[in-house]
């Protein structure tokens, strides 16, 4: 989702979506300048300004439950969580779940507002899922202001919220946590436990994207997480188990200005261990040297290892063009580790997973098959791809009688 959202995910597309959805509502902060043609990019919806909010600038301590919670005095923030389900008759689902936090203006700014709908952070959801059997892929997008309990975040008791869709603490304790969200096509509800704990990517927990001071976020995941609940797909619930991943990100950070996209891997293997690795992309294609990743074992197995630039081969073996939006995204992968004797190849379960949402992006389930040590391996797990395709596309809205409209899709094997 990070530096989205995996990967990178949340500043980019909430400070476009956000902006775009609630400037119009409180006037307090102009759009980003659209490229030629009217369309907005990942690169210019980066930019803004700093000024009175914290940036992530050294390493700190992480303490939990707390970090679960959210960081109002950063800019930006996100909770995303991806998974790999499949019912009890083998029908295999993925789903995406993120919510981001994003501040209009710092908390310390101004006085208190008069108005009960005044608010100076909001939230914006993405919800997907994948019928892998049936080919189809469901996005829903969603937008709302911090204000009359529309949306939020909270720590103890855990939850973040916007409208119905949440995730939330079930009992006093933080774990476990119910996730729940629905739009008019499918709905989700699943039980997760936190199985591995967290780990903590960059230098302990400080992932730095470019050369700039502060250009960083406070970044950890839980790599592997026991799920179960169900899913309902065009009128029919299936019973569902698998595994999620956990993302978690705040900042105040921007892509540097030659930083145009990344592609975002979270990979779940056979062997119970994880890889995770962003690429970040110049203008020209080529790849940035913050681009940067993270192994982690299987449990009892030693410590997570760091994957940085140099040590990660990453070969693009096809493509895929969106009949939509025109972008050519990558579509399978070779990703080869050396020091860890990794050689895995990587690729979509269903092709077409672009999110035609206020800023398009491609992010979907991927299956994996390869060797570790020398010993066959295979998977699961997300990849997310921005800065393909730039141009917002056609949405069906609905009419909500609180907050702002959904937008939802539902793609169809082409």
């Amino acid at each position: 989702m990070s530096n989205g959202r995996g990967l990178l995910v949340g500043t980019a597309v909430v400070l476009v979506g956000l902006a775009a959805a609630v400037v119009a509502l409180t006037r307090e902060q102009p759009l980003p300048a659209p490229r030629q043609g009217g369309t907005l990019t990942v690169a210019s919806a980066m930019s803004g300004g700093t000024e009175g909010y914290a940036r992530a600038v050294a390493p700190r301590d992480f303490n939990f439950p707390e970090d679960h919670g959210p960081h109002p005095e950063y800019r930006t923030e996100w909770w995303y969580w991806t998974g790999n389900l499949e019912a009890e008759d083998g029908r295999a689902f993925g789903y995406q779940f993120t919510l981001f936090r994003n501040a209009l203006a710092p908390e310390t700014e101004g006085a208190p507002r008069d108005s009960a709908w005044g608010a100076r952070q909001v939230y914006m959801g993405h919800f997907t899922v994948t019928d892998v059997a049936g080919g189809t892929f469901h996005a829903s997008e969603r937008f709302s202001r911090v204000a009359l309990g529309l949306a939020g975040a909270t720590a103890r008791p855990f939850k973040v919220w916007l409208e119905d869709w949440e995730t939330a603490s079930v009992g006093a304790s933080t774990w476990p946590m119910r996730l729940r969200a629905r739009s008019d096509t499918v709905a989700l509800e699943l039980l997760l436990a936190p199985g591995k704990p967290p780990v903590l990517h960059g230098e302990r927990g400080l992932s730095q994207k470019s050369a700039e001071r502060g250009n960083a976020s406070y970044y950890y995941s839980m790599t592997r997480m026991p799920s179960r609940g169900t899913v309902k797909v065009d009128g029919r619930t299936y019973t569902v188990r698998g595994q999620s991943w956990m993302d978690r990100e705040w900042s105040t950070s921007a892509l540097g200005p030659d930083q145009v996209g990344w592609d975002w891997f979270s990979l779940q293997l056979s062997d119970g261990s994880e890889l995770m690795y962003y690429q970040l992309r110049h203008r020209d294609g080529a790849p940035d040297a913050f681009s940067s990743g993270l192994w982690v074992p299987p449990e009892g197995a030693g410590e997570p290892v760091h994957v940085g630039r140099d040590a990660m081969r990453l070969t693009v073996l096809d493509t895929w063009k969106s009949p939509r939006s025109g972008g050519e995204y990558p579509s399978r992968w070779r990703m080869q580790v050396d020091a860890l004797g990794l050689d895995l190849t990587v690729t979509p379960r269903v092709a077409d997973q672009e999110l035609p949402v206020t800023v398009r992006y491609w992010e979907g389930t991927v299956g994996l098959e390869g060797t570790r040590a020398g010993q066959p391996v295979s998977g699961r797990g997300y990849v997310e791809l921005t800065g393909y395709a730039d141009t917002p596309g056609p949405r069906r809205r609905e009419s909500r009688t609180r907050g702002t409209p959904d937008v939802e899709t539902t793609q169809h094997p082409r």
